[in-house]
């Protein structure tokens, strides 16, 4: 009788287990399957998909239980609650980023601010449904920048921090889909076939490492809640110029970065528990994140029809490249550059997109800044 009661105690968990979890078991499989065989930000879909299934099962010891404290809900308290994983992330990409080219052509960040007009009508826009810090939380999907949005929706407490990361990085993931329809819709064949050529300008190192200072005060006194943002991108971009740290400058690139972003997946899988993503909220979500998208990229787009309007014939810009506005990077320049070649195989938009891309990365950040300060 003991054995009986004790084999049927194994499968006793299963009187716990809900349709909902097997929901999420699903969508855990989705993204590792996406990670694997799509090769969709791999590094970060891997490790949520995966986080997604663990903290689904019934009683399940990765997150806390009563009294019992879970490894995954102590990384989140460790290093989410504070938005430490977040930013120790912009330290590895700011050391990856290579601000040269838009150094160059300063002019291009006007690209960089154009496309975040997504991120602002889509805060109208959730106004409707979600109260404002949520709205704001989910208006940062649009930058196309996970850790923007990661950091934006943990700072403002938002409930759906879950489901607007995973937003956040399949749109990313998403761009080459995305963007070439809106792209298209937005500009006529002639548009596309405009051609910039490119003329290579100096840039010296004095300049380079100069410049996040410069930015990180700028962005500090414009909107402070951004510090923290700007700051870390900044100082990880410091480490690749100043030419005396490039060993803790490749660290940062390959070893930090990828440690935290396997963290940063399984941390925030801890918040895509069945009770708190399958619900009517989350498809909403996705819906205006991908709204915010693509009003970003046709914020971009427009900005530079605008521009050709007071431009004279042979100055005019490809209004392609305002759509690499989006902090995708380099995804979104790489994007643009091969639409502009399957128009015209001699029309090579890749460094005025890469350095519009580049400039994204600096406004998203600015922008999720601004968001702080609007919503503090």
């Amino acid at each position: 009788m003991n054995f009986l009661n004790t084999f049927a105690s194994l499968f006793s968990n299963f009187g716990n287990l809900t349709w909902q979890m097997v929901v999420m078991w699903g969508i855990g499989a989705l993204l590792i399957y996406l990670a694997i065989a799509k090769k969709m930000e791999p590094s970060l879909l891997l490790p949520m998909g995966f986080g997604a299934i663990l903290v689904n099962l019934p009683l399940s010891g990765a997150i806390t239980q009563g009294d019992t404290v879970g490894p995954i809900s102590a990384l989140f308290e460790a290093g989410m609650s504070n938005e430490l994983f977040p930013l120790l992330l912009f330290i590895g990409i700011g050391a990856m980023i290579d601000f040269g080219p838009l150094l160059e052509k300063p002019w291009l960040m006007l690209f960089g601010a154009a496309a975040q007009f997504g991120i602002f009508f889509t805060l109208f826009l959730a106004g409707f449904f979600f109260d404002l810090k949520d709205a704001a939380s989910i208006a940062v999907i649009g930058a196309a920048d996970g850790p923007t949005a990661i950091f934006v929706a943990n700072t403002l407490n938002s409930q759906y921090l879950g489901a607007i990361m995973v937003a956040a990085y399949s749109y990313m993931a998403l761009v080459p889909i995305v963007q070439p329809p809106v792209i298209k819709l937005l500009t006529t064949q002639k548009d596309r076939r405009i051609r910039m050529p490119y003329e290579k300008g100096n840039v010296s190192q004095l300049t380079k490492i100069l410049f996040p200072i410069v930015v990180t005060i700028i962005a500090g006194m414009v909107a402070p809640a951004s510090v923290a943002l700007v700051g870390f991108l900044m100082f990880g971009n410091l480490l690749r110029e100043c030419g005396v740290l490039n060993a803790l400058s490749e660290t940062a690139q390959n070893v930090l970065a990828n440690l935290i972003t396997i963290v940063l997946g399984l941390t925030v899988a801890g918040q895509m528990t069945a009770d708190k993503f399958v619900r009517p909220d989350t498809l909403l979500i996705l819906a205006l994140g991908l709204v915010a998208f693509v009003f970003d990229t046709a914020g971009g787009v427009l900005f530079a029809k605008l521009l050709n309007l007071f431009l004279p014939e042979g100055k005019k810009l490809n209004p392609m490249i305002g759509a690499a506005g989006i902090s995708a990077f380099p995804m979104s320049g790489r994007v643009v550059n091969k639409m502009g070649l399957e128009e015209d195989n001699q029309n090579f938009l890749l460094m005025y997109s890469i350095s519009v891309n580049v400039s994204g990365q600096i406004a998203s950040v600015i922008a999720g800044g601004l968001i702080l300060t609007l919503m503090a």
